[in-house]
């Protein structure tokens, strides 16, 4: 049964064996991890990780493919080594599912930020995360401050995770090929002991305003959060903008300001 690639859900469908296996080796499933694949498409990682995995959980919207899979690996089937959850993966409580858990997949480039953030909203309960992303998210995911990949998704993802680029796949790896290049990330949440924050969301909230207009300094982006005097005890130089801040200096201006609305 053949399926064409539906452009709403995003989908490209990889087909290189090597790089399925290269992916597979990077995983390194063991039977007893509880693992949930977002987006399992025809099948790709699916099969060589049920090989390995005494059980599996997919995530899959689209209808077709549901009932591909559904005929493959009936659900009826008491002894079934996939379960398969009807649904969108933004919307889906990971929480149902065991912990410590490891999620994989090929994330549909259109929705991969607010993917990657729903994600980390479960970061308590998962041991690692493996996905293929366009390349160019992933090079902006683990970007160093002062480069020009580096941006809100790097610091709001970097606080939480320690990332890792493994691998680059080329469009030929796909089909149908898709227009970008792709690449392999490896995310490891932090523990909670790891997280300097104390203030989520006044961090997140002084993170978007300081790259809200990345050409301009930060006495202009964050003039409502942070006066000449705050900056200097800080020791940050009003005239730099968000790009030139680590992860660590955002870390501390939040901290700074959580502390004197607390005082």
């Amino acid at each position: 049964m053949s399926h064409k690639a539906k452009k709403k859900f995003g989908q490209n469908f990889l087909v290189d064996q090597q790089i399925i296996a290269d992916i597979v080796g990077a995983i390194r499933p063991m039977p007893t991890d509880s693992m949930v694949e977002i987006g399992p498409g025809l099948g790709a990682l699916t099969r060589p990780l049920l090989k390995r995995l005494n059980h599996l959980h997919v995530v899959e919207i689209d209808r077709d493919i549901i009932a591909r899979l559904e005929n493959d690996y009936p659900q009826a089937n008491p002894d079934r080594k996939l379960a398969i959850h009807a649904g969108d993966a933004l919307e889906f409580d990971f929480a149902t599912l065991p912990a410590p858990l490891r999620i994989v997949g090929n994330l549909p480039y259109n929705i991969s930020s607010p993917l990657l953030f729903h994600f980390a909203a479960y970061t308590e309960r998962v041991t690692d995360m493996h996905f293929m992303l366009q390349n160019e998210v992933v090079e902006r995911m683990v970007a160093e401050h002062s480069t020009p990949a580096y941006g809100r998704l790097s610091v709001m993802l970097q606080y939480r995770f320690y990332m890792e680029k493994l691998l680059d796949v080329p469009p030929e790896s796909f089909r149908p090929a898709p227009k970008v290049d792709s690449a392999i990330v490896r995310m490891i949440p932090l523990s909670a002991a790891e997280i300097a924050v104390k203030n989520e969301k006044l961090f997140a909230k002084i993170v978007s305003a300081a790259f809200g207009q990345r050409r301009k300094t930060l006495r202009n982006t964050l003039r409502d959060h942070l006066d000449e005097a705050g900056f200097a005890e800080l020791g940050i130089d009003p005239q730099l903008r968000a790009e030139n801040l680590a992860v660590e200096d955002f870390i501390r201006v939040a901290n700074y300001l959580d502390d004197r609305m607390r005082s």
